[in-house]
Order: structure tokens, then sequence, then C-alpha cells
């Protein structure tokens, strides 16, 4: 069955919005909705600064609300839409009253921690969050997890790890999990020796070997940050200790992750490592929904291997664990100095290995209070970029 031959909803239509349309998350759930139009009803679509793409995606979705986050740009949004009688608007202000929109399921993909007040703005409404921003869970676990119990949203991860864990993770019994198990492709370098590291080009380590994504995360998983963040994001998400999230390098991105039970038995999901596969299942739930990803063929890949992570020659993994165990605004200094180191790294303003030399010594350099507010994170995550920025 292709998208196009999807049955017709029984239901009134899905109202939905896309925080963050433009990025590899958003564009892939876009594609999603245009293949199947009557199940949908699109609310908003917002963007940071690509105007062009954000009006495209607009008129062929139907969008009620297109929001540039650039506000500098809205004049530009404005007439690209002229006479299509979609509402622009633009600026911080009006990405968070996009988030508020009447919508049943928000795709929350800004990337970075630009993305936690619109994604708190949508959890605080209630509904369904598809939550492709990990960052939000790492600066703000605590908070956005009581926003979630306050407001009764159900939050649906994304991210592939996250998303095979939920589907194999028995709730009901959370008791009989002994472990998870985060796997990781090991990004481009996985093999690579630290002398050979130190001259890693942003071109080198935007090039993953397995997944299409965009610049920043790609890095992220070139260093393997990418899963340290996701090993703070999965202690918020499921109901396990810190000690019970392990993290395994698999190589060719099969098995997205797995739960082990205390019986031994050991689910995992699998899967071809394509993002469309999570995307329409958060999309789809709690059905299931067609997906043009590829097929899995076991017997034409013939092997799957793992292996433990080197936390020497990628010691991201030892600052994001070390960051889960000491808690309050650690995590937090963790994300904000890394967001700046591989910005630096891909303006070429420092090498590729000093993107956690930096990580560590903003977390060495400055505290790491209890966060009691959605301020007190602004306040930490400014000072970690201001610490971090002079570092680099």
């Amino acid at each position: 069955m292709t998208l196009r031959q999807m049955p017709k909803p029984e239901t009134a239509p899905k109202r939905v919005t896309i925080l963050g349309s433009t990025g590899s998350i958003g564009t892939n759930t876009a594609a999603l909705i245009a293949e199947n139009p009557e199940a949908y009803v699109v609310e908003a679509l917002t963007a940071k600064t690509n105007v062009a793409l954000l009006a495209r995606q607009a008129r062929e979705l139907g969008a009620q609300l297109a929001v540039i986050g650039d506000s500098d740009r809205y004049g530009e949004l404005k007439e690209a839409l002229a006479g299509t009688g979609i509402e622009a608007a633009a600026g911080p202000a009006a990405l968070i009253d996009a988030a508020k929109e009447p919508a049943d399921w928000v795709m929350a993909a800004i990337v970075g921690a630009a993305g936690l007040e619109p994604t708190l703005a949508a959890i605080r409404r209630g509904g369904i969050v598809g939550l492709a921003n990990k960052e939000c869970l790492v600066c703000a676990g605590d908070l956005m997890v009581a926003e979630i119990r306050k407001s009764g949203a159900t939050l649906l991860p994304v991210d592939s790890e996250h998303n095979a864990i939920f589907q194999v993770f028995d709730m009901k019994q959370s008791v009989a999990v002994e472990k998870i198990t985060l796997t990781a492709s090991g990004g481009p370098f996985r093999e690579m020796d630290y002398e050979s590291m130190t001259k890693m080009t942003p071109e080198q380590a935007v090039a993953h070997p397995n997944w299409s994504m965009g610049a920043k995360i790609s890095v992220d998983s070139a260093t393997m940050m990418n899963k340290g963040l996701e090993l703070i994001e999965a202690f918020h998400l499921f109901p396990v200790e810190k000690d019970q999230i392990e993290i395994l390098v698999h190589p060719q991105s099969v098995i997205h992750s797995m739960v082990s039970y205390v019986d031994g038995s050991v689910l995992a999901q699998l899967g071809m490592p394509d993002m469309r596969t999570p995307i329409a299942y958060a999309l789809g739930w709690p059905e299931r929904i067609p997906a043009p990803s590829p097929r899995l063929d076991l017997g034409k890949i013939g092997k799957l291997t793992f292996e433990a992570p080197d936390s020497k020659r990628f010691p991201a993994l030892r600052l994001a664990r070390q960051s889960l165990q000491s808690g309050g605004a650690a995590p937090t200094i963790l994300n904000a100095a890394n967001e700046v180191a591989v910005a630096g790294f891909l303006d070429g303003r420092i090498g590729f290995l000093d993107i956690a030399r930096v990580v560590e010594e903003t977390l060495e350099r400055l505290a790491a209070p209890a966060l009691r507010t959605l301020e007190d994170v602004f306040e930490v995550d400014a000072a970690a970029r201001r610490h971090a920025a002079g570092l680099v």
C-alpha cells in the first residue's frame, strides 16, 4: 500500500502544527502529510530564516499560519504569501503563539535550546507532541516532565533511538526492565585514530555514513555528543535509573535501540536508517501509517555488528554521563557549551577535537545549581554560552 492508497479517515482530519518545518525532520513530516492531505489540517508551520521553503510548504499544505523566527524577514514572508489567505507572522513571540494554536498534534523540531519555549508552550496546552528536539529534555528535563504531568500532554519521542525504545518498552511492567540500550552508528570517524581526528574538517564531519541530517546534529554524531544528549533524554523519557542506560556502537544502524528484561528477553526495533519511519510512527500514533522508507532486507545486509564506544577518542560520552550524574544545571551547561563549540567548529574557528575541550572546560568552570524555573534555565544557558564563546 502506498501513502496515496491509504484509506480515507473515518474521523475528522488530524490538526497538526510543525515547529521547525524547513529542517530535516520538518521537511520529512511535511512530505508525509502532503502524501495524505485528507487526513490532516495544517494549523501552523514555523521556520527560523528560510522564507522561500516555508512559504512553499504553507501553500502546498494549505496552512492557516506561517511564522518566520527572524523578525526582519516578516515583509518577505508576507509578500511570498500574498493572495493565499495564509496568515504570516514573525519573531520569537510569534513562534510561541504558533505552538499554542489548537492543534491535535505538534511536531517539535526546532533545533537546539531555541526550541525550548515553543515546545513548552505546545506541552502546556495538552494534546500530542512529537519531540524531535532532544535539547529540550537535556536543558530542562525536570521542568518539562512536570509540565507534561500538569497538562496531561502526550510526549512521543521522534529520535529513532527513543522512538524504538518507546515501541518495545512495557510501561505496565517497567520494574521488569533491566536496562535500555541506545545504539550509535559511531559516526564518520568511528575507526579513525586520535591524531587524524585533529585534522578533520566540517565537510568531513557532516558526511554521516548512514543518516541524512542537518549540520549541527551531524557534527554531534561525529563527536558522539548526540548519543550523550540522547542518554540524558532517555532518562527523562523512560522510568529507569541513570545506571540502567547503556550505549552500544552498531555501525549498520539497523537495530535502533533495545530493552532488556529480567527474564533474559531483549526486545529491539529494527528498520533501515530513515527518519521517515519514526516520524510516521509518531504522526500516526496510536495507529500505524505507511511510510515510503526503504524496506529492511536482513539477508542482503548479511551481518550486524556491535562494539563498545571508545570514551577516550569520544570524550563527549563521558561528559554527558557525568552531567547526568551531577544533575541540576550540568546538562544545561553541557548543551549550551556544545552548541557554541559546534558553531565555532562549523565556522572554522576551532578544530574538531576542540569541541569536547570547550564543553569540558565550561562544565569545570561554572556552578550547576538546581533549576526551579524556566528563567533559571535561560540564565544558566546564557552564562554557559558566554563562557564557551570566550573559549572559542
